[in-house]
């Protein structure tokens, strides 16, 4: 009886537990548990993933916090106002931290590229977060006359991406 005992008490034993990790590694997993009767084995890789904010729903409105710098804003010295011809020009902005693709795959073409009119409801990019692809609506009406990203670029939560004229 006790051998029966020493052979179960063994399933877990330092060897089983490497070639765990190996295949875990092997295929880039990060958690495994595993269980025989009575005994139980959780396995995780990679420490402690960091903490993400949710992104915020598209059909919201978003949070209005304090404006970020848009490109131009930099090259404005001496306190002079911004000049009156991109006055009115609209920012669509990254709703969340992510990278930035302008198209849906690497061979088609740009949801939306410079003289193309948009609507509120047109998709304007797809921001990567967390291995979820988002599409992101333009939620303004115009043409756009600038896009400030580059494809596979990182954007930041409010960072200007595309200039609109609602005018145009």
């Amino acid at each position: 009886m006790s051998d029966s005992k020493s052979t179960s008490s063994n399933v877990f034993n330092v060897e089983t537990v490497r070639s765990l990790v190996e295949l875990m590694k092997q295929h880039d997993l990060s958690e495994l548990d595993l269980r025989e009767g009575d005994q139980k084995i959780s396995l995780k890789r990679g420490g402690q993933a960091p903490i993400y904010a949710a992104p915020a729903p598209m059909h919201a409105a978003p949070m209005q916090f304090a404006p970020a710098p848009t490109a131009a804003a930099p090259a404005s010295s001496g306190g002079g106002e911004a000049p009156a011809a991109d006055s009115h020009l609209i920012a669509i902005k990254s709703p969340m931290v992510g990278t930035y693709y302008s198209k849906p795959k690497p061979d088609a073409d740009s949801f939306a590229r410079v003289g193309d009119h948009v609507s509120e409801d047109s998709v304007v990019c797809i921001i990567e977060a967390m291995k979820v692809f988002n599409e992101i609506k333009a939620e303004v009406s115009g043409k756009i006359v600038k896009v400030l990203v580059k494809d596979e670029e990182p954007v930041e939560y409010g960072q200007p991406m595309f200039m609109v004229d609602p005018q145009g």
